[in-house]
Order: structure tokens, then C-alpha cells, then sequence
């Protein structure tokens, strides 16, 4: 009996796991060999670092004397995301139900969460480019790509937040004899309405950025107006929009801070 003791304390504790050993090994080999093909090298780093101190120079100082062209695409941007997100949200309320699998049957779920994880499935620049050869340049083609990106996101956070909701409160209302939308109202918006409105905010935040990143590509806002900038090589001007959007961003994430303490 000493001895099994004896070799249970001689045990390795940390024995190594060949198949994890193994695994990292490829990961590192991976890595090594990827570096490699895409011609990384540290001389290329330290010259583009030169090329960025240089742009940096031509950047400063800003220039704001074209305010009209910069409110201009700000506020198209703001109109853009706000736009967006309002009915991005509004769809995703109904879609993110229709796909909670404790709530409906799968046919009406496997459907619904195909058409989330297919707006999920491209990145908004993608999705712009496609509705600006469909609808044209301008802000349609921006508000249709953030609803898109609204419903990938919030609907299936959604969904997920309703699948972890307790049943108890949903058979207590349906004992009642109340019909479906009174259990929605009273038992399941209940439980999640505060995590919906953090997801809304951050969603909100997210299309304020995305707005201005779509308009690289045509779909409005003040993203067309830094591409056009970039081209003329109006350096200055450049910073004077990049500070403007940074500011937006920061309104936006004070703007959110303030709604989630209400909501909390």
C-alpha cells in the first residue's frame, strides 16, 4: 500500500501531451512558413516606419478650411448609421424570436439562423460594393449594407439571449391562457430587455465606424470624402477628417455609456 502511494507522489504531474505538442509544433512551422512566403521582413518594417513619419509630416497641421465638405459627409454618416441601425434593430427583434430554438420549431428556426449567419457571412465593405453596383452610389447603398451587418449581429445575439432565458416565467404566463404575444411581452422581453440594449448600443457604435468606412467605396458619408482626399494627396485635409471621425466615435461611445446606466 506504501508503495502505490509512493508512486503516485512520483507521478509527473505535467505530462506532456504529445498530440498538443504536436499541434503547436504545425502552428509554428505554419507561421514560419508564412512568413516567409509573403516576403516579411523586419527591412521592410523599419522603411515603412520612415514612409509613415513622412506621411505624419505632410498630415500636420490639419486642415479645416473646407468645414462645409467635412459637416457635409458627417452628417451623412450620422444619417447613415442612425438610419441603419433603427431598422436594423427593429428586424432583428423579430428575427432573433423566430430563431430561438426554445421558443419555435426548428422549421421556423434552421431557416431564420441560415439568414443570419448569411448576413454575417461578408464583411460590410463586400456588402457595400455588391449594393452599390445594385441600388448606385449614395446613402441607400450604406444604410441597406449597415442593416445587413445590424441583423448578423444583433439577431443572433438575440436569439441567443432568448435560449437562455428561464422557462419557468414563459409556462407561468402560458398557464394563464395568454396568447403569444403577451407571453413575449411579459415573459421573455422581461429577462432580456437589458441585454438587448447593450447590444443595440454597441451596434450603434459599430455602424457610426462603418459608416464612414463603407463611403470608401461609394456608399455615402464621410468615407468618400477621406477616399477623395487621399487621392488628391491632400494630406492635410486627410487628418482633419481622420480627427473628425475620431471624435464621432467618441460621442458615440459617450452616448452609449450614458444609455446602458439608464438601462442597467
Amino acid at each position: 500500500m506504501a508503495g502505490v502511494n509512493a508512486s503516485k507522489h512520483l507521478d509527473n504531474p505535467f505530462k506532456r501531451n504529445w498530440l498538443i505538442t504536436g499541434l503547436w509544433a504545425l502552428v509554428a512551422v505554419y507561421l514560419i512558413y508564412s512568413v516567409q512566403t509573403m516576403g516579411l521582413s523586419w527591412t521592410r518594417f523599419s522603411e515603412g516606419l520612415g514612409h509613415a513619419g513622412q506621411l505624419f509630416d505632410r498630415m500636420f497641421p490639419p486642415n479645416f478650411e473646407r468645414w462645409e465638405l467635412l459637416l457635409s459627409g458627417l452628417a451623412e454618416s450620422l444619417e447613415i448609421a442612425i438610419i441603419a441601425s433603427v431598422t436594423g434593430i427593429f428586424l432583428s427583434l423579430f428575427l432573433g424570436l423566430f430563431a430561438a430554438r426554445n421558443l419555435m420549431p426548428s422549421w421556423v428556426t434552421i431557416p431564420m439562423r441560415g439568414l443570419i449567419a448569411l448576413c454575417r457571412t461578408f464583411h460590410p465593405v463586400i456588402i457595400a460594393i455588391l449594393f452599390v453596383k445594385s441600388v448606385g452610389f449614395g446613402a441607400l447603398a450604406g444604410i441597406l449594407t449597415l442593416v445587413v451587418a445590424s441583423i448578423g449581429f444583433i439577431a443572433k445575439l438575440f436569439a441567443e439571449a432568448i435560449e437562455e432565458i428561464s422557462l419557468k416565467q414563459v409556462e407561468a404566463i402560458r398557464a394563464t391562457g395568454a396568447g403569444f404575444v403577451s407571453l413575449i411581452l411579459f415573459s421573455v422581453m422581461p429577462q432580456v430587455f437589458s441585454r438587448f440594449i447593450g447590444f443595440s448600443t454597441y451596434q450603434l457604435d459599430s455602424n457610426l465606424r462603418n459608416s464612414t468606412m463603407v463611403g470608401i467605396v461609394g456608399a455615402g458619408g464621410l468615407g468618400g470624402t477621406l477616399f477623395s482626399a487621399f487621392q488628391r494627396f491632400d494630406y492635410d485635409f486627410v487628418a482633419a477628417i481622420l480627427i473628425t471621425i475620431i471624435a464621432l466615435i467618441m460621442f458615440g461611445e459617450f452616448l452609449s455609456n450614458i444609455v446602458r446606466r439608464i438601462f442597467r
